[in-house]
């Protein structure tokens, strides 16, 4: 019997899925027979998507979770094993991002983007792996970072940085926690057309962008289902550690 790339049996929890990638993972996950558990800020924001994954015969639960606040992680933790169980899989997707040159980035600027992209990552993963060890069970981690952290785009180095640092968090944590047959791994996507940057894609600028990309084009959503398939199921048993990158070429782009 072949390998496949269902998630039946499996509970995740998805932070940052109140927009954006985060809400359309949660539908790909859930198609493919995952319990989901949405995660924001605002619980109120994730309901219309909760009743519209449940409408389509989706197992889907909302809970409130600040990834910059401890406290909130271990509750949204203990809301979210209430209702569906020990959680086997997490997708760490809560991210901000913003535009300024470094010169003149603001500290407090630049903790909200560490404090959120990179320790708020550190804070889900390690209660995740707490969990787990405890109950003995094995899990998985996909950390959602970016081609910005293995390369660099100007008046982002904040998020940049951020970027990077996740990345080589995900292959720290992969060493330590495969003993605890917990995988880790990052998903590092290139520009993805969403709602929010729709219209910039449509001026000049975002034009000239996108013909740097080698495919000629933006990626759309439904191209991170495949990778993130891969990396939440059993298809991935002997990957920890690795990062994929979703681009079109952005990366091996000539300088």
């Amino acid at each position: 019997m072949g390998l496949t790339c269902s998630l039946h049996g499996r509970n995740v929890l998805i932070t940052g899925a109140s927009s954006g990638l985060g809400r359309h993972f949660a539908s790909t996950l859930g198609a493919a027979g995952a319990t989901v558990v949405l995660a924001a800020r605002r619980e109120s924001l994730l309901q219309d998507t909760v009743a519209d994954l449940r409408a389509r015969g989706m197992s889907a639960h909302a809970v409130a979770l600040d990834v910059r606040d401890p406290a909130s992680v271990s509750a949204a933790f203990d809301a979210a094993a209430s209702a569906a169980g020990v959680i086997d899989v997490v997708i760490n997707n809560a991210g901000v991002t913003s535009t300024a040159p470094a010169l003149d980035i603001s500290h407090d600027e630049w903790s909200r983007v560490l404090d959120t992209n990179l320790t708020g990552c550190f804070t889900v993963a390690q209660q995740a792996a707490r969990r787990l060890k405890a109950a003995g069970r094995p899990g998985t981690i996909v950390n959602v970072a970016s081609i910005l952290g293995l390369r660099v785009a100007g008046m982002l180095s904040h998020y940049a940085a951020a970027k990077a640092g996740l990345i080589q968090l995900t292959q720290a944590l992969a060493l330590e926690w495969a003993r605890y047959r917990i995988q880790v791994n990052a998903l590092c996507p290139g520009y993805i057309e969403t709602d929010l940057n729709r219209d910039f894609f449509q001026t000049e600028a975002g034009k000239a962008l996108i013909q740097r990309i080698p495919q000629r084009r933006l990626g759309q959503l439904a191209d991170l289902d495949g990778p993130l398939l891969l990396l939440c199921s059993d298809a991935a048993a002997y990957m920890t550690g690795a990062v994929l990158a979703v681009d079109g070429g952005h990366l091996v782009s000539s300088l």
